[in-house]
């Protein structure tokens, strides 16, 4: 749904430190791929600790209006699956909401399907392109109509009789390297992605959960993956740990409040997801993990934050891929550092729910931070005190949201952001939880 009534709100620096314990929302890439995996194995999937954000509950609707049973029961969501090749064609169109993830991988699953279906999404995602995933597909067999630009609404002609894929990513994305595997899935034969740097890779850990035959093996500094097609995947029960990236939120604003401690408990920490956490270390951030444990394939723990005092960095583009949704909540913590840092290899940020580099950057700007652009790096001369005062524009995106309200916990002045509505996205719940553990935010 396309937002109707925006949704200001007022950030401002607490009396008192942050303090406490909690937990948050289930990782949001996890939670698509319970869902989907579940609908197209052969019986039932119990799911716990689904993020019932807006995006995924999205991925859920279109699940069953392709014939999967998708109910709550208490906490936990049960799948009743299709089956592999088992989906059924849509009555209506498929309203993927905000979420990229859901709709490139969706776009995968729907090509080796013989099926028409159309998918499209709210304004934000309306503007992001698709094409990435598109010219892979297309040796499938299936045939694809897109708006200009190859934007969505996208049409899906699903192949008749599907080919495997071979493909080399041209840049790292787990969201292609996804929706390839998972067109490979209904394809006989063999499908094989070969990335230039490794991304996160649930995709491959669910694959294995549900029965599929998965090979992972080094090639360069990335990794091939080759996945035997049609298998018969089975249902099985998943554990959603919580999400990294939404943990980043709360564990960067006790970073920031003199006094804070802050612990999120049962993260995800899969290796592929942790750059942030790599690099608050190397800032000097005080953050401790304990409990660590396996779930459901997983790696997990608990993540605590004390406030630091912090320096700048220099972050390599090589670790964009295991921290691309957290950049602008990092780039507000290098604002807080004294030095100059610069993060750097961030073309995909312009790819996101916005033109995150753009927009992380005019969040800073806005608010007295000296920035720049170079390339695609981002620079930030930080110097321990932000002024702040300024209007966060958050064009439509969660994130920015998000990091616009962490920054305002540590400027002179408050900040304001134009609308908070878009967090429930990914994070329902985050001004309430945030505010419990002593954080100043309120609609203005």
């Amino acid at each position: 749904m396309d937002q109707l009534s925006p949704r200001p709100h007022l950030s401002h620096r607490p009396t008192s430190p942050l303090s406490g314990r909690t937990t948050v929302p289930g990782d949001k890439s996890i939670s698509h791929r319970a869902l989907m995996f579940g609908a197209l194995a052969v019986g039932q999937t119990r799911i716990s600790g689904l993020l019932e954000g807006e995006d995924v509950l999205r991925t859920a609707t279109a699940m069953r209006a392709l014939g999967a049973e998708i109910r709550r029961e208490g906490t936990d969501w049960l799948v009743s699956g299709r089956g592999l090749g088992g989906l059924t064609e849509p009555a209506d169109v498929l309203d993927m909401g905000n979420s990229g993830t859901a709709a490139r991988l969706l776009t995968g699953i729907l090509s080796t399907h013989e099926l028409y279906a159309v998918i499209t999404g709210d304004a934000s995602l309306r503007k992001r392109p698709m094409g990435r995933v598109i010219e892979p597909l297309h040796a499938t067999g299936a045939q694809f109509f897109a708006r200009a630009g190859n934007r969505l609404p996208l049409t899906i002609l699903g192949a008749r009789d599907p080919m495997p894929l071979t493909y080399r990513l041209p840049v790292a994305s787990a969201q292609v390297k996804s929706a390839v595997l998972l067109a490979g899935l209904n394809a006989p034969g063999y499908t094989e992605v070969e990335e230039p740097e490794p991304t996160r890779d649930h995709s491959e850990n669910m694959l294995r959960h549900f029965g599929a035959e998965v090979q992972v093996t080094e090639a360069g500094m990335g990794r091939h993956i080759r996945l035997k097609g049609q298998p018969e995947l089975r249902a099985a029960d998943v554990a959603v740990p919580g999400d990294p990236s939404s943990a980043a939120f709360p564990l960067a604003a006790a970073l920031l409040v003199p006094g804070s401690a802050v612990t999120v408990a049962n993260v995800g920490l899969n290796p592929l997801r942790t750059g942030l956490f790599l690099t608050l270390r190397e800032m000097g951030a005080k953050l401790e993990v304990t409990a660590q444990r396996l779930a459901g394939g997983e790696a997990v723990g608990d993540l605590t934050a004390f406030y630091s005092e912090l320096r700048a960095v220099d972050v390599p583009p090589a670790r964009a891929p295991s921290m691309i949704d957290e950049y602008p909540v990092l780039a507000v913590l290098c604002a807080a550092a004294r030095g100059t840092s610069r993060l750097r290899g961030l073309s995909e940020l312009r790819v996101k729910e916005s033109d995150r580099l753009s927009a992380t950057a005019a969040m800073l700007r806005v608010n007295g931070v000296n920035v720049e652009i170079e390339g695609d790096d981002l620079i930030i001369h930080g110097n321990g005190a932000i002024p702040g005062g300024g209007l966060v524009e958050t064009h439509m995106d969660h994130r920015l949201a998000m990091s616009g309200l962490v920054l305002g916990q540590t400027t002179k002045l408050p900040v304001r952001i134009d609308d908070a509505s878009f967090i429930e996205t990914s994070f329902p719940g985050f001004l309430k939880l945030m505010c419990r553990l002593g954080a100043e935010m309120t609609a203005a």
